[in-house]
């Protein structure tokens, strides 16, 4: 069987096609993924809004957290902006507005490259810590470890590509079938025999990736949502110093002494 799309009326199937396992990880897998991930959010704000936090660790240690959060973060999100550009955007659209092809995949390598070494960077600092040290390690849940090891598989089958095979002048042209297959979710009509063909760790990646999804709404990653945006607009805070001061001695301060009566 090959699926041709997945509609409103359902699923439209030809001969000779995909596997009943390939037709699920990437045609039901996605929607289950993406139906746990909204219906599991709306369960844990009604149900569990005391949790709905990071449960930070920051009193248990806080100098490896100082190096580790910021770095993770910040190479997340440029990886997160690398997706938007090359999964979300098409290759006809980049080339429209002058960008060959060659150059878009030095430019993703590039980029991708530093991305990786921050995440890797952050990732090292937060996973040791969370796994080394004993404070840390107590206030961690097992729903926890299956989202950090979830990450893992994602950041290390996303970063291989791009440093081991981009990088080098050997990669595959993921535009041309993950892409397309991706965008396709969003339309109702994944093409599955484009990402059944890919190489294996990209299948891997997307799968570990849709996981990620899955578990989300039941783990720490909740905090993502609850990010201070009102900070941006919010009035200044004015902080004043409370350094300790010896207090004056009788006689020498504003208010010296003087006899009754005598005003000020």
């Amino acid at each position: 069987m090959t699926i041709v799309g997945v509609a409103a009326g359902g699923v439209g199937v030809a001969a000779g096609g995909p596997s009943t396992a390939q037709l699920f990880l990437w045609a039901g897998l996605p929607y289950l993924a993406l139906g746990i991930f909204v219906v599991g959010h709306i369960w844990r704000w009604r149900y569990d809004q005391f949790g709905w936090t990071s449960r930070s660790t920051q009193l248990q240690e806080r100098r490896l957290l100082k190096w580790g959060s910021p770095i993770f973060h910040y190479g997340t999100f440029a990886a997160i902006g690398g997706h938007v550009i090359g999964v979300l955007v098409p290759q006809s659209w980049t080339r429209a507005i002058g960008i060959p092809e060659n150059v878009y995949r030095w430019f993703s390598a590039g980029a991708g490259t530093l991305a990786a070494v921050l995440v890797i960077g952050g990732v090292v600092v937060l996973a040791g810590r969370r796994l080394l040290v004993p404070r840390v390690r107590a206030t961690t849940s097992a729903v926890d470890y299956v989202a950090l090891i979830l990450l893992l598989l994602v950041i290390l089958t996303g970063i291989a590509p791009t440093i081991a095979v981009n990088l080098l002048g050997h990669g595959y042209n993921y535009r041309d079938t993950v892409a397309p297959w991706f965008r396709g979710l969003f339309a109702g009509s994944p093409d599955v025999t484009a990402i059944a063909h890919a190489p294996l760790i990209y299948q891997v990646h997307v799968t570990a990736a849709w996981l990620i999804w899955a578990v989300w709404p039941f783990s720490r990653l909740v905090h993502a949502w609850s990010y201070p945006l009102w900070y941006l607009w919010r009035p200044y805070i004015v902080y004043r110093s409370r350094r300790a001061v010896p207090p004056a001695e009788p006689g020498t301060g504003g208010r010296r002494w003087r006899k009754i009566g005598v005003p000020y």
